[in-house]
């Protein structure tokens, strides 16, 4: 079902599509950045409760500086520094985050318009047609981005591009998700299950050293779950560089797999994230202050967190971090998935 979203300033027409399965889940995205505005999940009452972060209409997205719900490229996270060399060629890029770019500079993917290539009740599919040295990276490519919702309650984004010439593709989605509701407020009771068993070490610029740090015994570790705000506050130089939880995890094992759980004892929604990327970025709103979002909420600091699974940040810059640089003619393609259920009883 489509529906008004709004006009941007450039006189653009946005709509929201919204799609439904037997279940009675919901999830809404609009062609303005292909973002994911809506995710409506039953609760142990019944009733539908909105679970991720958004705003009422378009004009909230294009003045929005905290990614709600983003499709993110071409290079979600940090180069560090600003630049990279491909093929003997040095690449200069827009600088966003201190010295470094983040999320491809300025010129965001999710401040455009996408173009709706199908849309049903189940899935929508969204072209982007990135030019050669679009947000300074090599190369023409057309990028699409589908959204699927399963009978199994459980939301599928699928990323497809060919580039024309060999360049970077690291595409995320960065949704704020809280399982209590989106205008419950903070998200540090609810619980998180990460599948890793290390880290990747950054600096205070959030950059990798390049070192991969064991989880065990540190605050990082949430293997075993627990509630996030646990040890957020605890003495340890990545939760003081990061503000709170905002890094990489090494996913544990390869191709398709779950990465990670999310719980909420007070609606009983749990959440399994699951992709075939090797890292995770686990972030937990640090840096919202006030944001003006949907039905009239008013989203404060770690009122929700995010999953953004990705190769490493500044992998470009790191022999031992599988890379994002991919040929000329090579296909990219890579799934992400968030599936919800009720857990009303916990081992």
């Amino acid at each position: 079902m489509r529906s008004d979203f709004g006009i941007t300033t450039k006189g653009e027409k946005a709509s929201l599509y919204t799609m439904k399965n037997q279940k009675g889940m919901e999830i809404a995205v609009s062609d303005y950045g292909a973002v994911l505005v809506k995710v409506l999940v039953p609760d142990k009452e019944g009733d539908l409760l909105d679970v991720v972060l958004g705003y009422d209409e378009v004009s909230g997205y294009e003045s929005d500086g905290l990614y709600l719900g983003a499709t993110v490229g071409r290079v979600a996270n940090r180069i560090g520094g600003g630049q990279f060399e491909l093929n003997g060629r040095n690449y200069t890029l827009t600088k966003n985050d201190a010295q470094n770019t983040l999320h491809g500079g300025t010129d965001f993917y999710n401040k455009r318009m996408w173009q709706v290539e199908e849309a049903d009740d189940s899935h929508i599919t969204l072209l982007l047609h990135s030019r050669d040295g679009d947000q300074g990276f090599p190369g023409t490519v057309d990028i699409r981005v589908t959204y699927t919702l399963t009978e199994e309650n459980e939301i599928q984004i699928h990323y497809h591009a060919v580039p024309q010439e060999d360049t970077l593709l690291n595409l995320t989605n960065h949704s704020y998700f809280n399982l209590s509701g989106h205008a419950s407020g903070t998200a540090m009771d609810q619980e998180v299950v990460i599948c890793a068993d290390a880290y990747t070490r950054a600096d205070a610029q959030s950059i990798p050293t390049g070192e991969i740090v064991p989880v065990d015994g540190t605050p990082m570790d949430f293997r075993k779950g627990k509630a996030i705000g646990a040890e957020i506050e605890a003495d340890y130089e990545a939760l003081e560089f990061g503000r709170g939880y905002d890094h990489n995890w090494v996913i544990n094992g390869a191709g398709y797999r779950h990465a990670a759980s999310m719980y909420s004892e007070k609606t009983g929604i749990g959440m399994k994230v699951y992709t075939d990327l090797p890292g995770m970025q686990f972030y937990t709103g640090n840096f919202i202050t006030h944001a003006d979002g949907k039905d009239g909420a008013v989203y404060q600091k770690r009122g929700g967190v995010c999953f953004e699974s990705q190769y490493f940040p500044d992998a470009v810059h790191k022999e031992n971090f599988e890379g994002p640089v991919v040929k000329a003619g090579t296909v990219y393609d890579t799934t992400t998935a968030y599936h919800f259920s009720l857990v009303l009883q916990r081992d």
